[in-house]
């Protein structure tokens, strides 16, 4: 690792902790203060490209909205492309899209059918797993279009949610850069 990036301990300090947000009891993780950080911001891409690269990434998929901001930025740090996959109504083409479960009720994506190949390598990017519902519904999408999803990857881990253990059930590598457990 060059010593011109900042390790991922030294990133988790830059992750600002919003009490009682959405909802009294939670912590809201917000990369805000992050994403807002030159130097935190530069590191926490290269350390994801890191891991994408050794996935063997041939693109990458971000989920709107916080999912385009590391997603783009490692697919332009790896040269290689990028896949958005949207909330319902947003691309102007015919698509393909899932609907998943939330805890109160559903939501659905969706994604253009062309953005992959068939057997293409595509690694997942999204700032935060949680439940991992969103992460599930767009790796089961992806693979509906003819990739390989294999590695999923997090600038934040909330373990004691669930959701990197879910994506390892559906035989899905999780790689993050930090986690908060317990709160």
């Amino acid at each position: 690792m060059s010593a011109d990036h900042m390790k991922p301990k030294a990133l988790k300090a830059l992750i600002r902790t919003v009490p009682d947000f959405p909802e009294f009891g939670i912590q809201f993780r917000d990369i805000t203060t992050l994403i807002g950080h030159p130097e935190g911001l530069m590191s926490s891409v290269y350390h994801l490209a890191e891991l994408a690269r050794a996935g063997g990434a041939q693109k990458i998929a971000g989920m709107e909205a916080r999912g385009f901001i590391f997603g783009a930025a490692v697919a332009v740090a790896l040269g290689i492309g990028f896949v958005p996959v949207r909330k319902p109504g947003k691309l102007p083409i015919k698509t393909i899209g899932i609907d998943y479960a939330l805890e109160y009720g559903t939501d659905r994506l969706e994604m253009d059918p062309d953005a992959v190949s068939t057997g293409e390598k595509v690694v997942i990017v999204d700032d935060l797993i949680a439940t991992g519902g969103t992460a599930l519904a767009t790796t089961e999408l992806l693979r509906k279009a003819g990739a390989i999803v294999e590695h999923a990857l997090f600038v934040i881990d909330l373990p004691d949610l669930g959701g990197a253990a879910k994506l390892r059930d559906a035989d899905v590598m999780v790689g993050t850069l930090m986690d908060f457990e317990g709160d």
